[in-house]
C-alpha cells in the first residue's frame, strides 16, 4: 500500500499506524464476506480508543474499503479514503487477461474439453503481473471507484493502477489533507448524504460495477442513518449505460471522473467531496482520451447496466440481476427448478450424468444466505453441469441467496431475501417447480398456488445443511446479521456511536 505518512509529517500532523484485520479474499474460509463486520467493527472500536484526531483509510481488496467506510461512518472522525489500486493487466498469446472474470471463463473451457489443464495453468500464472488487486471491474475495483464517488477519496485518484508512482504522489496529498480534515472538523457526517450514495449508484452502472456493491452501500448508508434501500438500487441506476475492459485502460483514458462527465446530468450536484468542494466542480476537467475504453454516452457498450431488483412470491424481500452479466435471451424466461439444498449438494450432484436438467432449466441453490452458510458467500454463479457443455450450453438462469464474484458473470438472479435459513420462500422450492424471470418487468415467481405452498415444509436436507455454531464470532454474526436486502449488517450495528469514549481513565 502507498503511504501517506510523509504527507501527514509534511502538514504537521503525527502519523500513528494501527493495523486492523486484513481480509484475504482468496485465502479467508470460509468466506471473507464473514469477516466484513468484524472488521469493521474492530475498527470502529480501534478508532475510538486510540488517541487519534483523524484517520486515513488504506484499502485494498474487496471488503477492505467497506469495512473501513463502515467503521469511519460509526466513529465518525475526520476521515478519507486512500485506495490500494489494481494490477497491471497481464497476457496471455497476445490476449489482454482479467484477473478472475477469465478464470471463470476459462476454467468452463477445460471443462467442456476446449482447453488443456496446462494451458489453463499457464494462462491463470499470466494474469497476475504486478502488485495490486484485481484489475477487472471486480469488487475491489467496483468499490475503490464508489469511494471516490462517494466523495470519501481525492477525485482523480481511485483506480490509479497500484504500481503507478503517481499512486504515491496521491498518497502524499491524501497524507495532507487528513491534516486539513482535522483542522476544520470535516467528518463524513459531513458530507455523506443520501446525494453521495445517489452519484455512487449512477457510478456504480456507468462502469458496469460489481454486484457484490448492492450489499455494502447498504451497509454503509446504515451506518450513517441514510434510508438506502434495493428499490433506490434500481431507480437510480436504470437507464445508465456502461463500457468494457480492464481497470489500467479506464485509468489511461481518463478514469472515472470521465465516465462520470458523460453521465453528468444524472449526478446529484449537491454531492459534497471529502475535500469540501462538490463531486461534480471536478467533471469540468476531465477528459475522454480513448473513447473505445470510456464509450461517449452516444455510442455505449451496454444501454442499460444498472442492478435490476426482482421481486416476487420468492423474493418478497427483493434480489438482484446484473443485465450486463447476462444473456440477454433469457432476461425473460420460464423453466423447471433444479434444486440444490446447500452448496455441498450442489457439487456432489451438478455433474451427474442422470441429473434432469437441460438448457431451459432454471439452477437454485439455497442455503447460502447470511445466516445460512454463514456468511453469504460468492456461489450463485453456479458452474454448468458437463451434460450441459457438451451440448454446447454456456449458461442458464441460476437462483440463489449467495453472492457471486465481482468478476463472474451469466444470468444470475442472487441475494435472494428473505434467504431460506431466514424462512424464506426459496426453502420451499422443489424439483421440477415451474419459476419465471421477467427482468424488464422485475419480476421472479414461483408458479405454485399459495395454498400448496402453506402446507410444505422445507427439505430435511436442506435444515440439515444449517449448522447453529455454538460460540465465538459465528454466533454472534448467525444471532444478528440481517439480511442481504438492508446490506447484511449485525442489527446492533446500525447507525454510529461517535468518537466519544465511555469512560477515561486519569
Amino acid at each position: 500500500m502507498p503511504s501517506p505518512v510523509n504527507g501527514v509529517y509534511e502538514a504537521g500532523g503525527i502519523p500513528l499506524h494501527l493495523p486492523v484485520v486484513s481480509l484475504g479474499e482468496t485465502q479467508v474460509r470460509p468466506t471473507a464476506m464473514l469477516w466484513r463486520n468484524m472488521a469493521a467493527m474492530a475498527i470502529e472500536e480501534l478508532l475510538r480508543a486510540n488517541p487519534i484526531d483523524g484517520v486515513v483509510l488504506l484499502g485494498g481488496c474487496d471488503k477492505t474499503i467497506p469495512a473501513l467506510l463502515m467503521a469511519a461512518a460509526s466513529v465518525d472522525l475526520p476521515a478519507v479514503v486512500m485506495p490500494g489500486g489494481p494490477m497491471i493487466t497481464g497476457t496471455f498469446r497476445g490476449t489482454a487477461l482479467g484477473c478472475g472474470t477469465d478464470v471463470w471463463k476459462l476454467s468452463e473451457e477445460v471443462r467442456a474439453g476446449t482447453m488443456s489443464q496446462a494451458d489453463f495453468l499457464r494462462s491463470e500464472s499470466a494474469m497476475i503481473r504486478s502488485r495490486g488487486h484485481c484489475n477487472t471491474m471486480g469488487t475491489a475495483s467496483t468499490m475503490g471507484l464508489l469511494a471516490e464517488a462517494l466523495g470519501t477519496v481525492v477525485p482523480g485518484v481511485a483506480g490509479t493502477p497500484a504500481p503507478d508512482s503517481r499512486l504515491l504522489e496521491s498518497s502524499h496529498a491524501t497524507g495532507r489533507l487528513a491534516v486539513e480534515l482535522v483542522h476544520e472538523q470535516r467528518t463524513p457526517s459531513a458530507f455523506l448524504t443520501k446525494a453521495s450514495f445517489h452519484n455512487a449508484i449512477v457510478a456504480l452502472a456507468a462502469i458496469g460495477g460489481s454486484s457484490n456493491a448492492v450489499v455494502h452501500l447498504l451497509a454503509i448508508a446504515g451506518r450513517l442513518g441514510i434510508d438506502l434501500t434495493l428499490d433506490d438500487i434500481d431507480r437510480i441506476g436504470t437507464g445508465v449505460p456502461a463500457g468494457r475492459f480492464l481497470m489500467d485502460d479506464l485509468f489511461r483514458a481518463g478514469g472515472l471522473l470521465a465516465v462520470l462527465r458523460e453521465v453528468r446530468d444524472l449526478l446529484d450536484p449537491t454531492a459534497l467531496t471529502v475535500t469540501g468542494r462538490p463531486l461534480v466542480s471536478y467533471l469540468d476537467e476531465a477528459s475522454i482520451w480513448d473513447s473505445e475504453v470510456i464509450r461517449p454516452r452516444s455510442a455505449p457498450l451496454i444501454e442499460d447496466a444498472g442492478m435490476a431488483v426482482v421481486r416476487g412470491n420468492l423474493a418478497p424481500g427483493g434480489a438482484i440481476v446484473k443485465p450486463a452479466a447476462a444473456s440477454p435471451h433469457l432476461l425473460v424466461h420460464r423453466g423447471r427448478a433444479v434444486v440444490f439444498d446447500s452448496i455441498e449438494d450442489f457439487y456432489d450432484r451438478f455433474d451427474d450424468p442422470d441429473l434432469d436438467v437441460d438448457a431451459d432449466s432454471v439452477l437454485v441453490l439455497r442455503g447460502c444466505g447470511p445466516r445460512g452458510y454463514p456468511g453469504m458467500p460468492e456461489v450463485a454463479n453456479m458452474p454448468l453441469p458437463t451434460k450441459l457443455l457438451d451440448q454446447g450450453v454456456r449458461d442458464v438462469v441460476r437462483v440463489c441467496d449467495g453472492r457471486m464474484s465481482g468478476t463472474a458473470y451469466g444470468t444470475v438472479v442472487l441475494h435472494v431475501a428473505p434467504e431460506a435459513a431466514a424462512g424464506g420462500p426459496l426453502s420451499l422450492v422443489m424439483d421440477g417447480d415451474w419459476i419465471e424471470l421477467g427482468v424488464p418487468g422485475r419480476r421472479l415467481v414461483l408458479d405454485v398456488p399459495d395454498d400448496e405452498l402453506s402446507r410444505r415444509k422445507p427439505s430435511a436436507r436442506m435444515t440439515a445443511s444449517f449448522a447453529a455454531p455454538a460460540r465465538g464470532w459465528e454466533k454472534l454474526y448467525v444471532d444478528h446479521v440481517m439480511q442481504a436486502d438492508t446490506g447484511a449488517d449485525l442489527d446492533f450495528l446500525l447507525g454510529s456511536s461517535g468518537s466519544a469514549v465511555s469512560r477515561e481513565s486519569h
